[in-house]
């Protein structure tokens, strides 16, 4: 069993069976992976304007239902896991802003506060969830990797080394391109707002 890790032995397991069409598997690895996804939603809900309706356990289950039918992903670990389900995470946060926005017909755009990535000198700032998404859409069309770093960081909630770690580079490489993506971000959410 490669790329297990010692804290969660049968979640690759789990995910393989799953992959082969052991939809119990999948209940499974809900059970090892809820509890760190919840929290990971928590603090990225925590970042969201005052009176958001989604909440950490409904963002979770969001998450867990657009990845139930997704047996052709070839699941490598749970970090892998958690960083697909991060993605799905954003997805649904972005989509519900955009919802939002049209059932204002025109309002003003989901803000959210970013602490890692400032619009403002002040950490903290509000930035519009829509216009971080199209920036981070237009990083991911030259540099990939920095977008993922951005997305496995903010939306994933890992740390430097578990997102060096889901790459595969150096703690030392992902560190250094946070930091040119969260200024390259920063300065498009500048321009934006």
């Amino acid at each position: 069993m490669d790329n297990e890790q010692p804290h969660d032995p049968p979640v690759t397991l789990l995910l393989r069976r799953w992959q082969q069409g052991d939809s119990a598997a999948f209940d499974e690895v809900m059970r090892f992976v809820y509890a760190d996804l919840r929290r990971r939603a928590r603090a990225y809900l925590r970042r969201e304007r005052d009176g958001h309706t989604l909440e950490p356990t409904g963002l979770v289950h969001e998450a867990f239902l657009k990845l139930v039918n997704k047996r052709e992903i070839e699941w490598h670990d749970r970090d892998h896991f958690i960083a697909v389900a991060a993605q799905a995470m954003r997805r649904i946060l972005v989509d519900h802003a955009r919802t939002r926005t049209r059932a204002k017909r025109g309002g003003a755009r989901e803000d959210l506060a970013l602490d890692e990535l400032p619009v403002e000198a002040s950490a903290g700032a509000p930035v519009d969830l829509l216009a971080l998404d199209e920036a981070l859409e237009r990083l991911a069309s030259f540099d990939p990797r920095a977008a993922k770093i951005v997305e496995l960081k903010y939306f994933g909630g890992m740390t430097l080394d578990e997102t060096a770690a889901m790459l595969g580079v150096s703690e030392a490489t992902v560190k250094r391109e946070w930091q040119i993506a969260r200024s390259w971000l920063r300065d498009q959410l500048k321009a934006h707002a």
